[in-house]
């Protein structure tokens, strides 16, 4: 058995803001299930790949015993932008990799022995879930994981062993979304279909990153000054008012202050200076383009003529198709 103190003070040291430990015990199937069932995973098809392992870890590492929940505070500035907070710094997931790799590290040199998995929101693991389970917060309404510290402004890690602790949570902190539904009635397209229910697609999120191609037309109207990711359900948040400034890893580069019509005018070459090892690469170059369109039409900005204009002449169908319809909302 370790003790968890110890786990707790390597993951510390690792760069994690949070850590707990939970069982590693079966997840409910109709906690995915369900969710599956209704299709609100719209074409997000691997969230329907690797159940079995996605309900229970020691699918992934036999002989799991413990999962440490691992969350990291992201929130660097109440500045608004058409980029998503998470993702105007370095691509998260490399980040909590790179920490994971240091737990990992300290882990082996005080246990030897011990086993190990680590995941970061690309493997079949229910972080929220484990997270939950081992104390570090609660899923909202929303659907975003709510930590008492940070708010919802958290990303998530895991690492599974095949080890004990001495010590586990007994489940999450206490549910404070009381009967506040700001969430709910804020969201731009009624994506939350009920509390803690997200209709992947028809969240801005979903369309603006995972679709690569059109985006329905009811939709786009609901996209001024959105072209990566939203935040309209955690800026509404009261759980959030007080946000807590994250560490310098997390500090936004260079294209998180450029504007939608600067977004939707980028050059390749700008593209290639200011993505790289970002979650906007994603989308990819044509992607955030054919977003910046939509959200200028939604705008109605009658600047954006000239480069809408340009854009109708691209050689990419899904930029020429956004720009030609945000063209039709100037008039």
């Amino acid at each position: 058995m370790i003790p968890s103190g110890r786990l707790r003070a390597l993951a510390v040291n690792a760069g994690f803001d949070l850590v707990g430990f939970a069982r590693a015990e079966p997840i409910d199937p109709h906690v995915l299930g369900d969710w599956l069932a209704q299709g609100f995973h719209a074409d997000l098809d691997w969230m329907s790949e690797r159940v079995a392992e996605r309900l229970d870890v020691t699918a992934l590492l036999p002989g799991a015993k413990t999962v440490i929940a691992l969350a990291c505070n992201y929130w660097r500035s109440d500045d608004a932008g058409p980029i998503a907070r998470y993702a105007r710094g370095r691509d998260y997931h490399a980040t909590m990799r790179d920490r994971l790799r240091v737990l990992r590290r300290g882990l082996r040199e005080q246990f030897s022995g011990v086993a190990d998995y680590g995941s970061v929101d690309a493997n079949p693991v229910m972080e929220k879930v484990h997270a939950a389970r081992a104390g570090l917060g609660f899923v909202g309404k929303n659907a975003c994981f709510i930590t008492p510290e940070f708010g919802s402004w958290v990303v998530l890690a895991t690492m599974i062993i095949d080890a004990e602790v001495d010590e586990y949570a007994t489940g999450p902190t206490a549910d404070v979304c009381g009967r506040c539904s700001l969430c709910l009635t804020s969201c731009p397209t009624g994506a939350i279909v009920s509390e803690r229910v997200v209709d992947a697609g028809a969240c801005l999120s979903y369309q603006t990153i995972e679709n690569d191609r059109s985006v329905p037309e009811r939709l786009r109207l609901a996209m001024p000054n959105l072209v990566f990711g939203c935040d309209v359900c955690q800026d509404v948040c009261p759980l959030n008012a007080t946000p807590i400034r994250a560490q310098a890893r997390f500090e936004p580069r260079a294209v998180a202050q450029a504007s939608v019509l600067e977004l939707a005018a980028m050059t390749r070459e700008q593209w290639d200076v200011w993505a790289p090892g970002m979650a906007l690469m994603r989308a990819g170059f044509d992607g955030l383009r054919r977003n910046a369109a939509y959200a200028l039409g939604a705008m109605k900005a009658l600047e954006a003529r000239p480069v809408l204009e340009r854009l109708v002449a691209d050689g990419d169908h899904r930029v020429r198709e956004a720009a030609a319809w945000a063209l039709t909302q100037l008039t």
